[in-house]
């Protein structure tokens, strides 16, 4: 398994097929196919109290299933990030971001060296950032790390999705676990 702070064993994603939608529970469909960053609808519900937790940010191999995601063979090391995003002490979100070399690169080392900035804020400033494939997961409590499932307040199934960017036609893959304090923010009408 490739380094990770988050899981006991890496999530089994499905890929976001026609129907897969109507599978979810209706909050986490908002959270799913949110076009935006996650990070803007999140503060314009908490404001200004949004803040980043930095788990771990170190270069390593990504999971097998990332591997595959981002057609990278199995020597290759990326920058992996795995953050806690909360308000005010409530957990929101957790994240998973798996940054090649070559995509850090492009963006001009903007994406290495985020610290407490949310990825959102950057990710989403490039021009022609490309959407490409999403996958969404359920992760049951016993597949999260005892330390991130008690900072994380985790104590039922957490729905997830992955998706691949393309910044200037190189890939990075996101994950986004959505929470119950994110869970409860209303649908934007």
């Amino acid at each position: 398994m490739g380094k990770t702070v988050l899981f006991n064993q890496a999530p089994r994603w499905q890929n976001n097929r026609q129907g897969t939608r109507h599978k979810l529970p209706a909050a986490v469909q908002s959270w799913v196919y949110e076009p935006g960053s996650l990070t803007r609808r999140l503060r314009a519900h908490y404001g200004s109290a949004v803040t980043v937790t930095v788990l771990m940010q170190v270069w390593g191999r990504p999971f097998l299933s990332e591997q595959q995601a981002l057609k990278l063979n199995g020597q290759s090391y990326c920058l992996v990030r795995e953050v806690l995003l909360h308000a005010n002490g409530k957990p929101l979100l957790l994240a998973r971001t798996i940054i090649p070399a070559s995509t850090i690169k492009v963006a001009r080392s903007n994406l290495s060296q985020l610290g407490t900035r949310p990825l959102g804020e950057v990710l989403f400033s490039y021009p022609k950032l490309e959407r490409r494939v999403e996958a969404v997961s359920l992760i049951k409590p016993k597949q999260w790390t005892q330390s991130v499932a008690a900072k994380a307040a985790i104590n039922q199934a957490v729905w997830g999705r992955r998706t691949v960017y393309g910044i200037a036609h190189k890939d990075m893959l996101v994950s986004e676990f959505f929470l119950a304090g994110a869970l409860i923010i209303p649908c934007k009408p």
